[in-house]
């Protein structure tokens, strides 16, 4: 089944009831969190809402995954512009309040996505991750209202049993990563960070104190300043933290269901074709490698002998062909599915794709243009695509043409319609560098730079930063492009 929302696609095996009701109380917590933010944003286009894959079971996320470092990961988000996915195992809406843990972890994961996309401000990762915690601790009202900033109780045993993580450790990273060093066991952060954000939020005492925080950090303190310059004496707030903690009752913020109404939601059964080809599909989304590519497209050449006037099979076979470095064939397959279905995104993206690589394997300008043909086509029907945008920008710096001010613009562009892509993001301030624009380059990469699952990609953003301050006259010549053109998985964890 898949129930289409204004902000989400949500698929599953799974009946139309329940999927209906989760698509609802997602779109409920994203009104939710733009009245409690004050953030107003725009209705993403078609193509860039958040896609939630809801597969089979825990082991199942691990899989897709393929990092063997993530032994507790029970759902994992990545985003990326036109591409946004979510994997979580079944999960209940529940008609008691309160959510499953697969629901927690989506509602941990979008908040992420929802406040990286509405603000250019790199947050301290404890307060990233205190915001995720303390949004993500909702519940569903059956009168339709929406309570945000429960308390943790996922995180009441490492709370209370593994109180090493101190208030100095939030608020002063370096002594944190210095003093935990490369210790692998399960990171304690988390609770400590929700623990802060919860008591910043509502006690009285406190009031304002996280809003001159920020203020602070945007007026170019150090993180370790701006703590104390807002929050005064680190031993008096963690003296007060402890006794926050065994509190008999904490506040939480309920939104009337008047105050979150959600927009239309449509669900319908997947054709016999889409349903079948689901598994390998997710596969795909999730990221393949050289060894499971070609088992993928072994698995989706036979469904498409099974459907071959299905143009979501076709479709998924543009993109297994191109996942294995056959462009040829994924240009056929490509064709075949717009044939059957002139708005069939992802054929229009995968055989761009397809073209773009071939050019830069044949340095034939006539590829480039058949490139930039396919990403005009997906514009001309989704113009808020952000992949056609990109894939424009790229057939043209990859052909060796320097950007025209078009292109330029179809970058910057792309970029406000998905800033929470990291990699989109190290791309336009390259470009902004070799414009000689080093502030703007900076204004990209400081979310990049501090993101707390940015992984090679933030260390890239660093070093970037740091040749800015070095040289302002520098264009961005003499670095090599980042090994990781996307953010790390940020996957939540399941504590145990």
């Amino acid at each position: 089944m898949e129930a289409s929302s204004d902000h989400f696609i949500v698929l599953g095996n799974s009946s139309a009831g329940n999927l209906r009701r989760v698509s609802e109380q997602l779109e409920r917590y994203d009104r939710a969190m733009g009245i409690l933010t004050g953030i107003t944003a725009e209705k993403p286009s078609p193509s860039n809402r958040v896609t939630i894959y809801i597969v089979g079971s825990e082991e199942e996320v691990r899989k897709l995954l393929m990092d063997k470092k993530e032994k507790y990961a029970a759902g994992f988000y990545r985003s990326q512009a036109g591409g946004s996915l979510a994997v979580i195992p079944p999960v209940t809406a529940g008609l008691s309040g309160t959510v499953d843990w697969p629901m927690f972890v989506l509602l941990h994961e979008y908040a992420h996505h929802f406040l990286i996309s509405n603000s250019s401000f790199p947050s301290p990762r404890w307060m990233q991750e205190g915001a995720a915690e303390f949004f993500g601790s909702a519940k569903f009202g059956t009168d339709g209202s929406v309570g945000l900033g429960l308390p943790a109780q996922h995180r009441a045993a490492e709370l209370v049993m593994a109180a090493d993580v101190t208030v100095t450790d939030l608020l002063d990273p370096d002594a944190y990563e210095k003093r935990r060093g490369n210790s692998t066991r399960y990171d304690d952060f988390y609770g400590k960070a929700w623990l802060l954000y919860h008591y910043l939020t509502f006690e009285p005492s406190r009031r304002g104190q996280l809003t001159a925080y920020g203020n602070a950090l945007i007026a170019g303190k150090t993180q370790v300043e701006a703590a104390h310059a807002a929050f005064g004496d680190f031993a008096k707030l963690e003296k007060e933290l402890d006794g926050y903690l065994f509190r008999s009752q904490m506040s939480y913020l309920k939104l009337p269901a008047e105050a979150v109404q959600p927009g239309p939601i449509s669900v319908r059964p997947l054709s016999p074709g889409e349903s079948a080809v689901m598994p390998l599909l997710i596969r795909s989304k999730a990221g393949v490698n050289t060894e499971t590519a070609p088992v993928v497209l072994q698995g989706v050449l036979a469904l498409a002998e099974r459907f071959p006037d299905d143009p979501a099979v076709l479709s998924e076979l543009a993109e297994a062909q191109h996942d294995a470095g056959h462009e040829e064939a994924a240009i056929k397959a490509a064709d075949a599915a717009i044939r059957l279905n002139p708005h069939a995104v992802n054929a229009f993206v995968q055989k761009g794709y397809a073209w773009l690589t071939l050019g830069e394997r044949t340095h034939d300008a006539a590829d480039f243009g058949e490139a930039r043909s396919a990403f005009r086509q997906l514009n001309a029907f989704e113009n808020d695509n952000p992949i056609a945008l990109v894939g424009f920008f790229r057939s043209i710096v990859r052909q060796g043409i320097t950007p025209t001010a078009n292109a330029v613009r179809a970058l910057e562009k792309a970029v406000l319609l998905a800033p929470f892509d990291m990699g989109l993001r190290v791309t336009i301030a390259m470009q902004e560098l070799r414009d000689h624009k080093p502030d703007m380059a900076r204004s990209f990469l400081l979310p990049v730079a501090y993101n707390p699952h940015g992984g090679h990609l933030a260390d890239y953003a660093r070093q970037v930063l740091a040749r800015i301050e070095q040289d302002r006259n520098w264009d961005g010549s003499g670095l090599p492009p980042p090994t990781d053109q996307s953010a790390d998985p940020s996957a939540a964890r399941t504590g145990s």
